[in-house]
């Protein structure tokens, strides 16, 4: 650990003690990023305890979107972003204005909306999904009900696929998962033929194709804690190999490579752009703060709240 890491983790935990404030974060952030949060978990985790918590600030470790919904959630609370660049190209590929006209020129449509999307988005939404709910939550409705699915394309044709639906799909995609290669994926498990494939189904259809198993990141963390195998390749922002390697120490975890990359990783920039100078900076100075228009906020709230009634 550097020295600065040492001084920074300290007045960390000092802020948030003093300030009463909870540190949250995804699993594809920094590794030292997890080390500090007091909570760590996939979207549908985060949401869920952001609804819970009595702190009265939260630093969202994230992105951009997580902090919209957890300010949603808690409109008393202050939401704190450590970096307000860091965004999500999946919620980007989904423009509010276009994406509302989309749903007016498919009248009868039940609108489903991944988690991954703007507050404004969501604002066209009946129901919130994230990876690791999506397929109970379509299952839960009539099979013949219309739906729309936005923005993730990827995720959207898997839910088909498993669920038997024929849902109306938004061509987005996010840019982490949708540039793995399937190429370098099948000559690595020729290098390491016990290993078995964790694809998270926001990557395109070839690899879920080939996965030993589909799912979110909590989900696909939580067969690497009770599967039998010793070594695995992680289709998915490699963040989640800190968790994994953590929670199963005695097991080996391969990063899987985008298709353009020279190394052995696939990482989200934006994640990346949270560090602990600026987790610091942020309880510090109490910026930057997460706002929500407040008519945007009631008409997001309803979808996620009935996000996390049908994933109970």
């Amino acid at each position: 650990m550097k020295p600065q890491d040492s001084a920074l983790r300290e007045e960390i935990a000092r802020l948030k003690k003093e300030k009463n404030a909870l540190i949250m974060a995804h699993y594809y952030q920094r590794d030292e990023i997890q080390e500090i949060a007091d909570f760590i978990g996939d979207s549908l985790a985060l949401a869920r305890k952001a609804a819970e918590t009595d702190a009265d600030i939260i630093v969202m470790c994230g992105v951009h979107f997580m902090g919209e919904t957890a300010k949603i959630l808690c409109p008393d609370k202050k939401v704190l972003v450590p970096d307000m660049e860091a965004g999500c190209s999946l919620a980007d590929s989904c423009d509010p204005e276009e994406f509302a006209r989309f749903v007016v020129e498919h009248p009868g449509h039940t609108v489903i909306s991944y988690v991954n999307t703007s507050a404004a988005v969501k604002a066209h939404t009946d129901i919130v999904v994230t990876s690791g709910n999506a397929r109970k939550i379509v299952e839960s409705l009539p099979a013949d009900e219309k739906i729309i699915f936005g923005p993730d394309r990827n995720l959207g044709g898997y839910i088909n696929s498993v669920c038997g639906r024929d849902m109306l799909l938004w061509p987005g995609a996010c840019h982490v998962h949708d540039r793995f290669s399937i190429q370098k994926i099948q000559q690595m498990k020729e290098e390491h033929p016990g290993a078995k494939i964790l694809v998270h189904p926001e990557c395109r259809r070839p690899l879920q194709l080939i996965a030993d198993k589909v799912g979110s990141t909590a989900a696909l963390l939580d067969f690497a804690r009770t599967d039998s195998a010793s070594e695995y390749i992680v289709v998915t922002e490699s963040g989640i190999l800190f968790e994994m390697r953590r929670a199963c120490p005695e097991k080996t975890f391969l990063a899987a490579p985008a298709e353009d990359s020279e190394c052995q990783c696939n990482e989200c920039d934006y994640m990346k752009l949270n560090t602990l100078e600026k987790v610091a900076r942020a309880l510090r100075d109490e910026q930057p703060e997460i706002l929500v228009d407040a008519e945007i906020a009631r008409r997001a709230l309803r979808p996620i709240e009935r996000m996390l009634e049908l994933s109970r």
